[in-house]
């Protein structure tokens, strides 16, 4: 199975669509090619080995807003900031997005309130072969996206990570311990403070409580070991 992360193949198409012209219009027919010629690729590429092309969709609606109201809020304020005409962008996404849904012969799941890395998660652990072993029979499974998160995900055996945009394979020596560093670490670019911070840091412009290499590895081993 190729499970595809489809907001950053779309973005990644628009920002070279665009180049260095910030103030630029968006072509939709370029976009709507290039976007296209990279899912075809994909699939004739990834294929022969990995099987299904599924496209992993982000809703409007992100279930982590509802629950931590600070998730991702700077990206908007950098969006307003910025030349580039979001709403643009957006509503050209949305336009191929439908599309795909509707005209192409590929597998796509968009559910409401969801991102696609709940749909990435979720595939990745209904046929992951979390056995340690490699089973015979079970299917590779491989997430075409440059996104850190899905490291977590190769705790499964069947389970690769290749990044399109960068062109480079993804793989973690350790996934729990990525797991473990990444929850208390939080992450900046999603607006999610360390767990010695508060929850709002990134949107006042508060420096995070420090978090010291000593104090992560002290909080690791006690999730780990207890001690």
């Amino acid at each position: 199975m190729i499970i595809l992360d489809l907001s950053q193949v779309m973005l990644s198409n628009i920002m070279v669509q665009l180049g260095n012209h910030t103030n630029a219009q968006v072509e939709e027919n370029m976009v709507r090619h290039m976007c296209l010629n990279s899912i075809r690729m994909y699939k004739t590429k990834y294929g022969p080995d990995y099987g299904e092309l599924v496209i992993a969709c982000d809703n409007k609606h992100y279930w982590r807003r509802q629950l931590f109201p600070y998730y991702k809020a700077n990206r908007k304020k950098s969006q307003a900031e910025s030349e580039l005409d979001w709403k643009a962008i957006f509503d050209c996404l949305g336009k191929i997005r439908a599309e795909l849904k509707e005209y192409f012969p590929y597998r796509v799941i968009d559910v409401e309130s969801a991102e696609a890395d709940d749909i990435i998660g979720t595939l990745c652990h209904e046929f992951g072969d979390d056995s340690g072993m490699s089973l015979p029979g079970s299917q590779k499974i491989l997430i075409l996206s440059g996104d850190k998160d899905f490291q977590q995900l190769q705790k499964f055996t069947n389970v690769e990570q290749y990044d399109p945009v960068r062109k480079k394979k993804i793989v973690c020596s350790d996934p729990e311990r990525f797991l473990l560093e990444h929850v208390i670490k939080g992450d900046a670019g999603d607006g999610i403070p360390n767990i010695l911070s508060e929850d709002n840091c990134f949107v006042v412009g508060k420096r995070q409580t420090p978090m010291t290499q000593k104090k992560l590895d002290s909080l690791i081993a006690l999730v780990l070991y207890g001690k």
